[in-house]
């Protein structure tokens, strides 16, 4: 349509179309139970033309979206984490919302949903500082279905190809993995059906393929809908099973490789440098040489444990407590880089990611430093 064609020509995009890519990337069933991600305030169905990128919503950041006329704010954080019972002003969370809301600038947070994915946060801070063989350090369990349909042979290839192009089947860098068995299925239909095989009231018997594939729980609407669509029968015979095997693209952390080892204080100075960071809070260098490198984009206290079965020699995150420097217990070294430092680069992969796609879209990364703690 000529709008269409207006709307690419001048770089306007529906708030919708930037969001459903972003949850493409990192959907928002796979942020944690008390997070807020999401579009917090505006209208999906809204055109914009430009997009703040920013780690931390505030009223700062919205008068740098006004100055920059952009109308869209895509932070990190969420501005809202708990429910607001009332907008009058009276912290900065509520002055904040109001603001945009007062300047039409919608506002959307992709937060422990990006944190969760195998190419988020931590996987940014992996390439700052050039590790290789990267791995989630602490998959999720419970986010895996697995779909057993049965269909006629006649129909089993056009089934098993709708619901893996729908997103079932996808195993690690692999796709279109399924298992198949042959078995025969019998069924009577009674005076309402129009079967597609066999006669109305005549119990019938046909060769059928089983067609089994894991997949995503999110997913399921889409990978029914489009089972549905492709299978023949009126009733279609189909079980979903919740599977607890982890997740292993999914999860908190990443853990990686150095090309070679090095030694444990110029690993630090090469942290402090590559991460641009003032301060590195750490526990005793009791390692010579490290090479095996565990980190978490923000607060990663919880997982030293997962740090230290997986045998790394230094667990890179933020946020940890005074007694939990003393949980390394010198199996590692805890190297605390602050949570804004750790995950300042969030800001670069989330205008990657809307670039990929939306290369005419206009995206600033905010100029100004929202990290509330000072170093003297």
């Amino acid at each position: 349509s000529k709008v269409k064609i207006l709307c690419l020509i001048f770089g306007l995009i529906k708030i919708g179309e930037i969001t459903n890519h972003l949850e493409q990337i990192a959907p928002l069933h796979y942020q944690e139970s008390y997070d807020n991600s999401g579009l917090i305030t505006g209208n999906k169905e809204h055109k914009v033309k430009q997009a703040l990128i920013t780690l931390d919503c505030t009223e700062e950041i919205v008068e740098e979206a006004i100055a920059k006329k952009c109308e869209l704010i895509i932070a990190h954080h969420p501005i809202v984490f708990k429910g607001l019972k009332k907008l009058n002003g009276k912290n900065y969370v509520e002055r904040t919302i109001i603001k945009a809301i007062q300047n039409n600038i919608a506002i959307y947070a992709i937060h422990t949903n990006l944190d969760n994915v195998h190419n988020g946060v931590s996987k940014k801070i992996c390439d700052k500082l050039g590790l290789a063989n990267c791995q989630v350090l602490s998959p999720k369990s419970d986010l895996l279905r697995k779909l057993i349909v049965f269909c006629p042979s006649s129909h089993a290839a056009k089934v098993r190809s709708a619901i893996c192009n729908a997103g079932a089947g996808q195993i690690g860098d692999y796709d279109h993995c399924t298992f198949n068995s042959i078995g025969k299925g019998t069924f009577r239909g009674n005076q309402n059906t129009n079967p597609f095989i066999g006669k109305r009231l005549e119990i019938h018997q046909e060769t059928e393929i089983k067609v089994e594939a894991v997949f995503p729980s999110h997913l399921q609407g889409t990978i029914l809908a489009a089972m549905y669509q492709e299978h023949p029968y009126e009733e279609v015979a189909y079980d979903i099973i919740p599977l607890h095997n982890k997740h292993q693209n999914i999860g908190s952390g990443m853990i990686g490789t150095l090309d070679k080892p090095m030694k444990s204080d110029a690993f630090l100075k090469f942290v402090k440098k590559q991460i641009q960071t003032d301060c590195i809070r750490h526990t005793k260098t009791v390692k010579k040489e490290v090479q095996k490198i565990a980190v978490c984009g923000g607060s990663g206290s919880f997982l030293l444990a997962n740090a230290k079965q997986m045998q790394a020699d230094v667990f890179i995150t933020a946020d940890f407590k005074y007694h939990e420097f003393f949980d390394a217990e010198n199996d590692l070294i805890i190297a605390d880089i602050g949570h804004y430092e750790s995950e300042q680069f969030t800001k670069e992969l989330i205008q990657d990611i809307l670039k990929e796609n939306f290369p005419k879209f206009a995206t600033h990364l905010s100029e100004l430093n929202t990290n509330p703690i000072n170093y003297l």
